[in-house]
């Protein structure tokens, strides 16, 4: 029996792109998502993947759909913490609600997610773990202070957790992508995208969402079980940490 995949926000953007990847590489895939229930039935349709719906900001709501995911496909031996939102705006001007909503889903989600599945894999004596972070957990960035916080802290979590893990044959580690091609940054002028965002990457060129994917797929096998704690920058050379 293949292991199960969890992927949240696994059916649009990147999170598509590694449920994908998983499935191909043999893995039984579970797509979770928040609220767009046309882009998740057309993402189950077109790949077979199965879908479920709930918050990660909601601990309860994280317990229950693990739970029903464990019921339909098995013990998940493999999280991948993708889900994440923005809530842009300059320090001075954020609200309230635009830092809580952030960490909340950003931050909170992955111990939401993380903690229901943890005890699981303790006791199989296998689990891997993967966060993804970003660039501006890393370095930060103007008017994102709510989510460099919140990325930033994905990371440090991911290094307490590959030490309580590795007695437990669980590793954790983090993915740290920056600009990716996805339908939202894509979205971004073109102009801004060619003069300001590009010329910031050495490469010269967006990341695809393929590229991230092929990094998760690796830290989920079975020969990455030395590699825990760890972050894979995967920005094209735009930061080094």
């Amino acid at each position: 029996m293949s292991k199960v995949a969890l992927v949240t926000g696994g059916s649009r953007g990147i999170g598509a792109a590694i449920s994908k990847a998983l499935k191909d590489a043999g893995y039984t895939v579970a797509a979770n998502y928040a609220g767009n229930d046309e882009a998740a039935a057309k993402f189950k349709e077109e790949t077979g993947i199965a879908v479920y719906k709930w918050s990660v900001a909601d601990y309860d709501a994280c317990k229950a759909g693990i739970a029903q995911v464990e019921a339909d496909l098995g013990p998940v031996e493999i999280l991948v913490n993708n889900a994440g939102i923005t809530r842009d705006a300059m320090f001075h001007r954020m609200t309230p609600e635009q830092w809580n909503e952030v960490i909340s889903t950003n931050l909170n989600g992955v111990f939401n997610m993380t903690h229901p599945v943890w005890p699981g894999m303790r006791d199989r004596k296998f689990g891997r773990v993967v966060n993804i972070s970003s660039i501006n957990g890393q370095k930060g960035q103007a008017g994102q202070a709510n989510y460099s916080a919140a990325k930033a802290g994905d990371i440090g979590v991911t290094r307490a957790l590959a030490q309580e893990g590795a007695r437990a044959g669980i590793t954790v580690n983090a993915v740290c992508p920056g600009y990716i091609g996805t339908e939202m940054v894509r979205a971004i002028d073109e102009k801004v995208l060619a003069e300001r965002i590009i010329p910031q990457i050495p490469v010269g060129r967006l990341g695809e969402p393929e590229e991230i994917a092929r990094c998760v797929v690796f830290l989920a096998s079975e020969e990455a079980g030395f590699i825990t704690g760890s972050t894979i920058s995967a920005n094209g050379g735009q930061y080094f940490s």
